[in-house]
């Protein structure tokens, strides 16, 4: 049963995503977005990660995707200003979407083990293991996080600023 779910979940996430990607408007491709942020919660779930489901929700599909709507709408996007790319770009996005894919999959080859839940311990996804880890052997990378969070806030403080007349 629970292979299955997580084949229904997978399926739904990869389909989601590309038509997140393929979507020709930025508020369907924004929804396309949540809908795979769902999925992929979902299969925390499954890896009995309860907490990091719940807070991939509330951040992601909650807050991150709220301000991603916020700047569309901002922006005001449509056909006629939006700059067309030609054809060379295309290729060279295609050619290096291709590599970093070809890249990843080297480096992940060997590394993916299959666990069934009768092997799973019943304390991974428990909060006090996720802050014993988070605080104690990431505690660098979770401040620079911390830092690079405040330079975008400010950023998109400075971007959202009209000029003032004086």
């Amino acid at each position: 049963m629970t292979l299955y779910l997580f084949l229904t979940l997978a399926v739904v996430s990869v389909i989601t995503a590309l038509l997140m990607v393929f979507s020709k408007s930025p508020v369907r491709s924004v929804l396309y977005l949540i809908l795979t942020f769902f999925a992929i919660a979902g299969q925390y779930i499954l890896l009995n990660a309860q907490f990091l489901a719940v807070v991939h929700i509330i951040v992601y599909a909650g807050a991150i995707m709220v301000l991603f709507l916020f700047v569309l709408m901002m922006l005001n996007l449509n056909s006629d200003t939006e700059p067309q790319k030609s054809t060379v770009w295309k290729l060279t996005a295609g050619i290096a979407s291709g590599l970093l894919l070809v890249t990843l999959v080297g480096a992940l080859r060997g590394s993916i083990q299959i666990s069934t839940p009768a092997e799973a311990n019943g304390r991974v996804g428990l909060v006090e293991n996720l802050g014993r880890v988070l605080f104690t052997d990431f505690v660098v990378p979770f401040e620079i996080a911390g830092i690079l969070f405040l330079a975008a806030m400010v950023g998109a403080v400075l971007v959202g600023k009209r000029d003032l007349q004086v």
